[in-house]
């Protein structure tokens, strides 16, 4: 039975009041006891099931002690690993780790890339982008990284247009062409799938697509291209921390073959391998 703890966003004001960005966390903590397990914080989806496969088929063999905490918000994974209440975490892009350490004060690092989640735009109401109507709203995830995301896919197709050089800080401020005059609602990342029925389009995380049962692929009326895309999700740990033997070892399994035909049988190109 895998020993999975499951951690909603029900507790994220409480978990960050009781975690706290200052804290040092204690000297057994789950970061700094490299002869106890790996306690890896991740979104359910796809991240958590990667590392299961991971602990159920690789680690052993690999001598590694591995453990999965599930989070379902993009904050508490991030103040987890700073403060040591876990070793390591996978759920995010560079990109958001950047912003995330400027705005937080944070001392958090890249490992190893594993996957990208290309994101795309969602309806139940029109097939094509193009049948979107004058006026019609569209979520975007609310984070600084994934809204200027969300918005450069849309200006990547056409259906708006955005200032020079905005990159990932992209805000709906940025829009300098807006042909159908489109109303952007801005929600928390987890929000958009669940939205869909009350708004015309979202932008969705991959991630959260895949756990609403929509197929990228297939589903999505425009999509985020991969190639030369800098928003793969990767390993992170805290600074001074990337030596630890076991970090070490999962980062191997993270890129290896078995992990990648993993992926590729799995996702059906809704999660593409970064390696």
């Amino acid at each position: 039975m895998r020993n999975t703890a499951k951690i909603t966003t029900a507790v994220l004001a409480a978990g960050a009041l009781t975690l706290g960005l200052s804290a040092c966390g204690s000297d057994k903590d789950s970061a700094s006891d490299t002869s106890g397990p790996l306690v890896v914080a991740a979104s359910p989806t796809p991240h958590a099931e990667i590392l299961n496969y991971v602990k159920d088929n690789l680690a052993k063999k690999a001598g590694l002690d591995l453990e999965v905490k599930e989070f379902t918000d993009y904050v508490t994974p991030n103040t987890a690993t700073e403060d040591g209440s876990v070793g390591a975490n996978y759920f995010q892009t560079q990109p958001y780790l950047d912003d995330f350490n400027k705005k937080n004060g944070t001392h958090i690092v890249s490992v190893v890339d594993v996957h990208l989640e290309p994101l795309g735009l969602y309806s139940h109401k029109v097939k094509k982008a193009d049948d979107l109507k004058s006026g019609a709203t569209v979520a975007v995830p609310n984070d600084t990284v994934n809204e200027g995301r969300a918005l450069q896919l849309l200006a990547a197709n056409g259906i708006i247009g955005l200032k020079d050089g905005v990159g990932t800080a992209a805000t709906p401020a940025d829009i300098t062409k807006n042909p159908k005059n489109l109303e952007f609602k801005e929600l928390e990342a987890a929000q958009t799938p669940r939205s869909l029925d009350d708004v015309d389009a979202a932008v969705v995380n991959g991630n959260y697509a895949i756990e609403a049962d929509l197929k990228p692929a297939e589903d999505a009326l425009v999509l985020e291209s991969a190639k030369g895309n800098p928003n793969s999700n990767l390993l992170a740990v805290k600074e001074g921390h990337e030596d630890d033997p076991r970090v070490k070892k999962l980062a191997k399994l993270l890129n290896s073959p078995e992990v990648k035909k993993f992926i590729e049988d799995t996702y059906d190109g809704a999660v593409l391998p970064s390696f």
